[in-house]
């Protein structure tokens, strides 16, 4: 049986990795993105290109977004040009990281032309986008899920976390949140280590052989902090504006953020030392200053 076309605005490092997914599984993408070089790779795989999300959104029922910023999912969906101008369009699926707050605002104005929003951030990185092992965590209205499901699927395992537009989205946030604060705090320690003379790969294997195992000591530090190549592929300052999004949700809903608030003051700092295009885990470089140590191996050892 012939699969659903799909649109999909937004092929950028996580994007083109996901349409790449859905081509191979047999979904007829038609695709935009600012960037036209990173249309190209997709195009020869068998993807029609769009000059705009109105004309993605004219060519499809189903159009999925993978967007840097909460103001640009903004802009895509509602302004000039944007999906609600489709013609088409009876879906809208965003994979970004948007907050509950835009998302809400988005569902709004896009109901208004009878296109339902669906929230399905995802966590796992470029080398889950690649595998299809991605979480993806989803919040639609019931009588939608049979349709956007096996999409999704192709992306990774479904959480089913709401019915209401912006919970997919917090849910997200605080994935991020648990994230970048291990992140911190294993570069914290790391440091500590080091400067007390400890070997950094062995107090990681210890971490991950008891209590102190997490996402940073499972899948970051030695393989992108302590062989100095800080390259996990989610930009710092991307995992900075998650955290920011997270503190304002939390103030909005009046919950302390203690613990978050450190680590989002963390971020900031290292994103501004860093650069722009920093890596998360370049995050530990700016506890490396403080500390006046390097975890792992010297430059050119």
């Amino acid at each position: 049986m012939a699969q659903q076309d799909i649109g999909f605005v937004g092929v950028g490092r996580m994007g083109a990795r996901m349409v790449a997914r859905l081509i191979k599984a047999g979904y007829p993408l038609t695709i935009y993105d600012t960037n036209k070089a990173a249309m190209a790779p997709l195009v020869e795989m068998g993807a029609k290109t769009a000059d705009s999300p109105a004309a993605v959104a004219s060519a499809v029922e189903i159009v999925v977004v993978s967007l840097p910023t909460p103001p640009i999912v903004q802009s895509v969906a509602l302004g000039p040009s944007g999906i609600v101008e489709g013609k088409r369009a009876k879906i809208f699926i965003d994979v970004s990281t948007t907050g509950a707050t835009v998302a809400k605002m988005v569902a709004e104005g896009l109901a208004v032309k009878g296109i339902v929003a669906v929230d399905a951030p995802v966590s796992g990185g470029i080398t889950g986008a690649e595998k299809g092992t991605l979480a993806v965590m989803v919040s639609c209205p019931e009588k939608i899920l049979p349709t956007v499901k096996p999409i999704l699927e192709v992306l990774g395992k479904l959480f089913i976390v709401g019915t209401q537009p912006g919970q997919g989205q917090t849910m997200k946030l605080l994935n991020n949140l648990l994230s970048a604060s291990a992140m911190a705090i294993t570069s914290e320690a790391l440091a500590m280590g080091v400067k007390a003379g400890l070997d950094p790969s062995l107090i990681i294997d210890v971490f991950n052989a008891g209590t102190a195992r997490n996402s940073a000591t499972q899948d970051k530090m030695k393989q992108h902090v302590i062989s100095r190549s800080f390259s996990y592929g989610f930009g710092l300052a991307l995992l900075n504006k998650d955290i920011r999004l997270c503190m304002a949700e939390a103030d909005a809903l009046g919950v302390p953020m203690i613990v978050g608030s450190a680590v989002r003051q963390l971020l900031s700092i290292s994103t501004a030392t860093e650069g722009a295009d920093a890596d998360m885990t370049d995050l530990a470089k700016t506890v490396e200053a403080w500390a006046g140590v390097q975890i792992g191996q010297k430059s050119g050892a």
